[in-house]
């Protein structure tokens, strides 16, 4: 296991150094102080995970998100120190998979990256219904793969898994602690920001107006609705 924490602060590195050392002595830890070095070792090291903080020296750490994002899937945890639920948004947009604020404990740094890891390598559910039909939109259980108008729409592993328990579940709705639970995991039954960011994202894959929805319904305060076909 190979993971890459991106922090121009020595000593947050040599934190996080030891706390694997001490809890998962399986990882390799590499290190960048600024967001050129991250980019570099991410492309030539290939890491199974990157922590990245927001704040660097030279690239903004949201920057550097998005540049990996132009040429890897590595899983990416920010780091920061302000804990803000708009930079928390915005991180998610970008892409990235998780978000812990410093100071961190070592404990819950290491439960959040073992959860990502655990997300990500989880196979996609599975149904014994060969497709579901609404619309404009076909979600081919089998073949793990959405279409809208017949073409094929990318998802993300985390995307599929959302929209597979929304859509078997239509005409019902889900809480947001469920969601979160069935998708993320129960440690992240309160982070509703998780789940309106990919909400927002299928959303646009489904070319879905929030305020006129032929899909995915938001039920205030509760949960969301994936609308049974009429």
């Amino acid at each position: 296991m190979k993971i890459l924490v991106v922090d121009d602060a020595p000593e947050i590195v040599d934190s996080v150094r030891l706390g694997f050392a001490v809890q998962w002595r399986e990882v390799d830890l590499l290190a960048a102080g600024t967001g050129q070095q991250a980019l570099e070792l991410v492309e030539r090291e290939s890491p199974d995970l990157v922590l990245l903080d927001v704040g660097l020296p030279d690239i903004d750490g949201f920057k550097v998100l998005q540049e990996i994002r132009f040429f890897s899937d590595v899983p990416v945890v920010m780091l920061t120190a302000r804990d803000d639920t708009i930079d928390k948004v915005k991180g998610l947009e970008l892409g990235a998979d998780d978000y812990v604020t410093k100071p961190f404990n070592h404990l819950e740094l290491l439960a959040r990256v073992k959860a990502v890891l655990r997300r990500l390598d989880m196979p996609a559910p599975k149904s014994r219904a060969p497709s579901f039909k609404s619309g404009e939109m076909e979600m081919d259980f089998n073949a793990q793969e959405l279409r809208v108008k017949g073409d094929t729409v990318p998802l993300t592993p985390t995307e599929y898994k959302l929209l597979y328990h929304l859509v078997r579940n239509a005409g019902n709705t889900l809480t947001h602690g469920t969601l979160l639970a069935k998708v993320w995991g129960r440690e992240y039954r309160d982070e509703v920001d998780y789940l309106r960011v990919y909400v927002r994202r299928l959303r646009d894959k489904l070319a879905d107006d929030p305020e006129k929805p032929r899909y995915i319904r938001t039920e205030r305060g509760l949960g969301y609705r994936f609308m049974r076909p009429s």
